[in-house]
């Protein structure tokens, strides 16, 4: 029994050992290369750090809050209009390749080639709000339409069987069904509000963001605060992304335990 629950705990600390291994192992692997690359092209995970403490909390700081300013409106303006979506879909099963079609527009539209349209259109900060909306209103109409067909059809046939009707099996078992997928999509959305905004920022007409500030430490040669600042922006693109998987595993408990299952 004890040589059993060891065992289970070995198993499950695996992926968390081996992920700080990974870390560990990357970081040395990148202070080698930094010393034999020449010039100050690859800066050290100790140079990143360096740079990043001599510009201080505040430069982060005024920086972060901009760019959130416009992704977090992005972000919620997208879903909003995705999910809606979707619930229209789940609703009226006739409409999903409409659906999926406008998906198809969205997708096709290059950020980078509408961006200075947009910019036009709406000016610096409203364009990357609509940009980070843009991008997180795909990424989010695909993957939750993804749930509207998740429900199983045996499920539907048995709730039929015992009396239910159209909105029962609807409020039961489709709409179930679709929210794994639903969090999934808000998930892959954080990423994208981030890529959005930041693409918004690059265009100009802007004074402060990350986005600018990318674009002058790259104007200015300094690769040690360009690489913090992605840095920065990938830790937190990850932890929303972690967010809202953990809130979506408390929230739904049996689709993480449906998940688990299918990895054995």
């Amino acid at each position: 029994m004890s040589g059993t629950t060891v065992r289970e705990r070995v198993v499950s600390s695996s992926p968390a050992l081996l992920g700080a291994a990974g870390v560990v192992i990357l970081l040395i692997v990148w202070t080698v290369a930094a010393a034999i690359v020449p010039g100050r092209a690859l800066p050290s995970p100790a140079g990143i750090v360096a740079a990043a403490a001599s510009d201080g909390w505040e430069f982060y700081w005024a920086n972060l809050s901009a760019t959130f300013g416009r992704m977090v409106p992005g972000y919620l303006i997208g879903v909003t209009v995705a999910l809606t979506i979707a619930a229209i879909v789940l609703l009226l099963p006739s409409l999903d390749q409409v659906a999926n079609q406008v998906g198809v527009v969205a997708d096709s539209l290059p950020i980078t080639a509408i961006g200075p349209l947009v910019m036009i259109m709406f000016g610096g900060a409203t364009a990357a709000t609509f940009l980070a909306a843009l991008v997180v209103f795909y990424t989010t109409l695909v993957t939750s339409l993804l749930g509207v067909h998740a429900a199983k059809k045996s499920s539907l046939e048995l709730v039929r069987a015992y009396g239910g009707g159209r909105m029962m099996r609807l409020r039961k078992v489709q709409v179930m069904a679709a929210l794994p997928s639903v969090f999934n999509a808000l998930k892959l959305a954080v990423p994208a509000a981030f890529i959005g905004a930041l693409v918004g920022e690059y265009l100009g007409g802007i004074d402060v963001g990350i986005g600018v500030a990318l674009q002058a430490a790259q104007r200015d040669i300094l690769p040690a605060r360009t690489f913090a600042l992605s840095l920065v922006i990938g830790l937190l693109s990850l932890a929303g992304y972690l967010i809202i998987g953990w809130i979506g595993r408390a929230v739904l408990p049996w689709s993480a335990e449906t998940d688990l299952g299918a990895q054995r």
